[in-house]
């Protein structure tokens, strides 16, 4: 009996050996290739408990989440001949373990095809748009190009592109200054187009009110004119009636109003009694 219980011991060490050899797990943000003798099963291992072959066939174990990957930053040209210095990441995951391994092995081989690619297609999309379009207008539109194209590559090494972003595109130190000294001055002429323009909008709105006013003025005289020679006939026809109905009193009137003006300001004057001036009073 004592003799029997080391060889079980050994049995049992070499059943656990053997089992831990067989069975292999795969977590859930993982995906795994079997290799049987360094050539890899045509068969995909999920995440759960899977069993292989002890001592002959290897696990090989792949990310299945969304991987970053981050550019150096690197130039490119525009269609306006503009160097600009390109900034952008992508994200990326494996689609196909089996086509992955066959093709670029690890994640760094990966990304040092994902760069090349995306890099290439940057560019080119960059070189068809001017560097305003690429920092406004076209800068969405280049991006989802590239993710599609650049995704419809990488297919080839059993990758899919998620999505290709620019984060940021800047000049070289060496243009900053030069392409900042040529927006001022494009800016100041455009100011000095807009002054001269303003200035001969309000010429040509004084001139417009000018004119108006002096129409209005015009009319204004005329009607005065016209509203005083009416005043005065009408003055002159009351004169003429009063002076039919009553002579002798618009005689008398008249003197009084001569003498009122011969008296004003305390005016001193000489005359003999015998004066026209007092005929009415006398």
């Amino acid at each position: 009996m004592n003799n029997k219980l080391p060889t079980l011991l050994i049995f049992l060490i070499i059943v656990l050996g053997i089992g831990s050899q067989a069975l292999f797990i795969v977590h859930q943000t993982e995906q795994a290739i079997i290799l049987q003798l360094g050539e890899p099963k045509n068969e995909v291992y999920k995440a759960g408990l899977h069993l292989k072959v002890p001592f002959i066939d290897s696990v090989v174990r792949f990310d299945a989440r969304i991987l970053d990957y981050d550019a150096k930053p690197a130039e490119a040209l525009t269609s306006d001949l503009k160097t600009i210095v390109l900034d952008n990441y992508a994200r990326w995951h494996i689609i196909n373990p089996l086509q992955f391994y066959r093709t670029v092995r690890t994640i760094p081989n990966a990304q040092t095809r994902l760069d090349a690619v995306i890099y290439s297609q940057m560019r080119a999309h960059i070189g068809r748009c001017t560097l305003t379009e690429v920092v406004a207008s076209e800068r969405t539109n280049i991006m989802d190009s590239v993710t599609e194209q650049a995704s419809r590559q990488m297919k080839e090494f059993g990758i899919e592109v998620v999505d290709a972003r620019i984060k940021r595109t800047d000049l070289p130190p060496e243009n900053q200054r030069a392409i900042y000294d040529r927006m001022r001055a494009e800016r100041e002429r455009q100011a000095r187009q807009y002054r001269s323009e303003g200035t001969e909008e309000a010429t040509k709105v004084r001139s417009t009110a000018d004119r108006e006013r002096a129409i209005i003025l015009a009319e204004a005289k005329k009607k005065a004119q016209i509203l005083q020679g009416e005043g005065d006939a009408a003055a002159a026809k009351i004169f003429a009636d009063a002076y039919g109905k009553s002579p002798e009193f618009f005689e008398f009137q008249r003197s009084l109003e001569a003498m009122k003006t011969s008296f004003e300001n305390n005016t001193k004057i000489v005359v003999t009694p015998d004066n026209p001036l007092f005929k009415s009073i006398k």
